[in-house]
């Protein structure tokens, strides 16, 4: 079967090279256009178009697929595409190319987290229970019929790239057992039922912390933003990053926010009980262990996040 694969991040690499060991005729694989990273907004290739680089395989870089991406996705005649991450909508003249249409791996059990980051809404809402979906592309948002899923247990201690980087290689072996009973003629794409959830793109707000909330909740956002867009919290005006936190039992007597650095830790009162700061990054600065962070306020008493 020939077959373009589509997909921008690292979570998409475990896919392109499970199918090509599956020995599925990778055409070309579409991917989004270069792009700045760093702080000196170096152009660099995304991972999905460095992978395909290494194995010679034609890339097409589109941040969308306008006439001239269609044209060129035509132009290798796959049976069908198989899409992870990309990044992008696939337009209904895009969609109608592939024979056997457009097959999507998706990083939850849908109909639950429709959209950009699966995953992280997951994280943030405290299920027990997650997994992913391979299914048949149509314009509605992950609306398709579902070929197949598989399942994965959350972590408390998960944090959403964590997650994804297990989700991308067991999701990697889904996605080639789809195609191949595509390419079997034995597949079956059934209509989604259930409750509907929505995981739109999570932007740099989404990360700062609340620390009026309950400890497990500031607990679950902090992991369902690490690694991106990030947690963070205000320390006397700047921009304070945060890695993931570990619950205590008791309160320590603080307010929501107040920092206690101590011999058990660096704490921080929420809306319930303290969590313990793990790592670090304040403004300027590197990540750090937080205990490290924690000498340089001395005998300070009056720090607090906001």
């Amino acid at each position: 079967m020939r077959v373009l694969f589509a997909g921008t991040p690292a979570v998409a690499v475990p896919s392109l090279d499970r199918l090509l060991d599956a020995g599925f005729d990778v055409v070309a694989v579409l991917t989004r256009e270069d792009a700045p990273v760093g702080r000196k907004r170096i152009l660099t290739p995304s991972p999905v178009a460095a992978r395909a680089a290494e194995l010679d395989l034609p890339v097409i870089r589109a941040n969308r697929i306008d006439a001239a991406a269609a044209e060129a996705i035509a132009a290798c005649r796959p049976d069908a595409a198989a899409i992870v991450a990309y990044g992008g909508l696939v337009p209904p003249a895009a969609l109608a190319i592939p024979p056997h249409g457009w097959i999507n791996l998706h990083f939850s059990l849908l109909p639950a987290w429709r959209g950009a980051a699966p995953v992280q809404h997951s994280v943030i809402n405290g299920d027990e229970l997650t997994g992913a979906s391979t299914f048949l592309l149509e314009q509605g948002l992950d609306t398709g019929p579902v070929y197949g899923t598989l399942t994965e247990v959350l972590r408390p201690e998960d944090t959403s790239g964590d997650l994804l980087q297990r989700l991308a290689q067991s999701g990697a072996v889904l996605l080639a057992q789809t195609l191949s009973a595509v390419a079997a003629g034995k597949a079956v794409a059934v209509p989604q039922a259930g409750e509907v959830s929505l995981a739109p793109k999570l932007s740099l707000a989404d990360g700062r912390v609340d620390w009026r909330q309950p400890a497990l909740a500031i607990r679950r956002r902090i992991n369902g933003v690490t690694p991106e867009p990030g947690a963070w919290t205000i320390l006397e005006g700047q921009r304070f990053k945060l890695g993931p936190v570990r619950l205590r039992q008791d309160d320590d007597g603080l307010a929501p926010g107040q920092v206690l650095p101590g011999k058990a830790g660096v704490l921080v009162g929420t809306g319930s009980c303290a969590v313990e700061l793990g790592q670090v990054q304040p403004a300027g600065k590197k990540m750090m262990a937080a205990a490290d962070w924690a000498r340089g306020l001395g005998q300070r008493e009056d720090v607090h996040f906001e």
